[in-house]
């Protein structure tokens, strides 16, 4: 039996190529961090929370090493609702790739396949890869190949009214606002009537459209999509989790602003 926690060597490369190679394929759901000097791998039942930061003494994985804007210990990564999550620590913000920034005290979760998160920092941002492994399709045991990861990240499947909805809701993070929130209900079907007056779009019928689609891609396997994914109070949560999941798997992107008239 493989160990729950393993060090990578600074050698293993990129984690964007895939999994490191070992011995034994690694369980659904494992978490790999890797910094400036290497990194670690996380079963997600060791009940092990990785600590990254600047100072490689004080922490599991170094980034930002030499740079004193960045903390000591800028963040933690642990197993928390049965999903692996991100906090910062520190005082500098963390940048996902779609732009959205978690900062000190926040909490974000890291979805399957690989995440290139960046410290932010006056003086350069500093990157921390990050791979979970995913599940294999119908939920077979036993580890993930880098084409499975592929697969289980194509774009989800939407109907175009659908997708239409999910545009409006979603517009701030498409805009590249630093600090994206969805638009609210009423926002976005005053948006939907000046798009298609003749639809007749209210707010409840916008957020059926939107409670459909978490529907189909929960039962799918995508999770955080549902109340019993996330702690309450659940507020935005739901659709935020939904709007991060189809930019991550490039469902939708900046040029479905089009259909904005933007």
């Amino acid at each position: 039996m493989a160990s729950k926690i393993i060090l990578l060597p600074k050698e293993v490369g990129s984690l964007s190529r895939g999994l490191p190679p070992a011995d034994v394929p690694p369980l659904p759901e494992t978490l790999f961090v890797l910094g400036s000097n290497g990194g670690m791998s996380v079963a997600p039942d060791a009940g092990f929370t990785v600590v990254f930061g600047r100072n490689e003494p004080e922490v599991h994985v170094c980034v930002g090493g030499g740079d004193q804007h960045v903390s000591r210990q800028q963040g933690v990564v642990a197993r928390q609702y049965a999903r692996w999550v991100l906090t910062n620590t520190g005082k500098r913000p963390i940048r996902f790739p779609d732009s959205r920034l978690v900062h000190r005290g926040d909490q974000a979760f890291l979805p399957a396949g690989y995440t290139p998160l960046f410290v932010v920092s006056p003086r350069q941002d500093h990157l921390l890869e990050v791979r979970v492994s995913a599940a294999r399709p119908g939920g077979a045991a036993g580890g993930p190949t880098v084409q499975e990861e592929s697969t289980l990240s194509d774009e989800r499947d939407l109907e175009d009214h659908e997708r239409l909805v999910i545009v409006c809701l979603a517009q701030r993070y498409l805009q590249g606002d630093p600090q994206p929130q969805p638009l609210t209900w009423a926002q976005v079907a005053d948006e939907l009537q000046r798009l298609q007056p003749a639809r007749n779009w209210t707010e409840k019928s916008a957020a059926h459209t939107v409670a459909n689609v978490r529907k189909k891609l929960s039962d799918k396997g995508v999770p955080g999509l549902t109340a019993k994914d996330v702690p309450p109070p659940v507020g935005n949560a739901l659709n935020h989790n939904l709007i991060t999941d189809l930019l991550q798997t490039a469902t939708i992107g900046k040029k479905d602003l089009s259909s904005l008239g933007e």
